[in-house]
């Protein structure tokens, strides 16, 4: 029946919502290949951690606080988006556990851009003398294919806490959230990549669905047009 198909496909849009609840992400397109001169410091000393197409997620901890007036979107982390393609559209998700209630905000920018601007020049070398400060670079995963002309992009992520807790200690300094970042490059610029076999599955439901509801609809209708068996005289 009709019905049993839109009971199905609104059970799968329910799931498919749940799923992405915890998530923020932001799509780009891949940026003209740069060469970078070979000076120091590099993009190597910033010691960033990098995701590309052969190293797309990265499970991570980000540090967050509450907002403020002088810091609205909480604490700022930096990443290398490389071995992008000129022009393909991609797509940077984070995920994290619904027990973290957190703000993300996700923006990238090409290399030029955020070393010419004072702010985000500021933040970004901030956060890579903490990661050094802290060691968080024995993770880091290297750069590939380091010579050349490379399209490249700085990915920001400005992480703030959301919630409220009598704990003064949980408010003082909440934890750290545990997250995973993503890079998905997009199948002919259209769809996610990792997204592929969930419109497989849907697909495939909604064939089933169409094919089940039309052998109950026959069904029904020959279970009504049955005649009543007559009612025996002795």
């Amino acid at each position: 029946m009709p019905a049993i198909a839109a009971l199905l496909c609104i059970c799968t849009v329910l799931q498919a919502w749940t799923v992405v609840a915890n998530v923020e992400k932001t799509i780009f397109l891949g940026p003209s290949a740069v060469t970078l001169p070979d000076v120091r410091p590099s993009l190597e000393d910033l010691h960033l951690h990098a995701l590309s197409s052969q190293n797309h997620i990265l499970p991570t901890q980000l540090s967050v606080i509450f907002p403020s007036t002088s810091q609205p979107h909480g604490l700022e982390s930096w990443y290398l988006l490389s071995g992008l393609e000129e022009g393909a559209r991609y797509e940077v998700r984070i995920c994290w556990p619904a027990t973290s209630p957190t703000d993300f905000w996700l923006d990238t920018y090409p290399i030029v851009e955020a070393f010419n601007t004072p702010e985000l020049a500021s933040s970004l070398a901030t956060y890579s003398e903490q990661l050094q400060t802290t060691k968080a670079i024995d993770h880091t995963k290297k750069l590939e294919n380091s010579g050349g002309a490379r399209s490249l992009l700085f990915l920001r992520i400005q992480a703030a806490a959301s919630y409220y807790s009598t704990n003064r200690t949980l408010m003082d300094s909440p934890p750290p959230v545990d997250v995973d970042i993503i890079l998905d490059p997009f199948l002919l610029n259209v769809l996610p990549r990792s997204l592929v076999p969930v419109a497989a599955y849907i697909t495939i439901v909604a064939v089933a669905a169409w094919f089940l509801s039309a052998y109950v609809y026959r069904w029904l209708l020959l279970v009504v047009q049955e005649p009543l068996p007559k009612a025996r005289t002795d």
